[in-house]
């Protein structure tokens, strides 16, 4: 006998709890008998909607990455600031002190992934190409061609994602934030790469 398909708003509402335990408590260990425990439902629930506990982190990540994705679109159609500004409010925001367990968490998992942990992959999905628009939104502003704008937007989130992985490891933000400032820097207040970096033209 197997166990009826699990329903889409019970799940929602889980992982909707889960969330906001792990926001107001962080990762810690995360048993799942104390969160159950703490969200009002049983180990055996968290099972039958997401599987494991692995599965459960890796939906954690996917729906703390949304609303920060959520986030920057609203940053990105903000009326006011220079495309530049708002890029270094996406960094702020990233680097928050209370992010930092998201984002080892994020990491950890990511590695996870790419090694093709069956528990992990579904990370992988949109994993890039989920936060490629609102990025290039910003670089649109300045100017840019679609084309062009995804190229920036795609560098951009690199150095970000290395940046921040360069801050769990050292836990130097001021270097890391020197060093995001001499990205962003590289943009006049016009929007446009200033001619020193070489990067290939915007042909439109």
């Amino acid at each position: 006998m197997t166990m009826a398909r699990p329903k889409t708003g019970a799940r929602e509402r889980l992982l909707a709890d889960t969330v906001a335990y792990v926001a107001a408590h962080g990762m810690g260990e995360l048993s799942l008998r104390d969160l159950a425990a703490a969200i009002g439902s049983s180990p055996r629930m968290l099972i039958f909607h997401f599987g494991s506990k692995e599965a459960l982190l890796v939906e954690i990540v996917r729906a703390i990455e949304r609303r920060q994705r959520e986030f920057f679109r609203q940053v990105a159609t903000a009326g006011t600031g220079t495309p530049v500004e708002r890029l270094r409010t996406m960094w702020q925001h990233l680097t928050d002190p209370a992010f930092a367990p998201y984002q080892r968490l994020f990491f950890e998992l990511y590695g996870q992934a790419v090694q093709g942990r069956p528990h992990a992959t579904a990370m992988l999905d949109g994993l890039l190409s989920d936060w490629i628009d609102p990025v290039a939104d910003i670089f649109e502003q300045m100017g840019m061609s679609p084309g062009r704008a995804a190229q920036e937007g795609r560098l951009a989130i690199a150095v970000a994602r290395g940046l921040l992985m360069d801050l769990l490891a050292t836990g130097d933000r001021e270097a890391m934030s020197q060093a995001f400032e001499g990205f962003v820097s590289a943009y006049n207040p016009g929007g446009a790469p200033r001619q020193a970096l070489n990067r290939p033209s915007d042909e439109g």
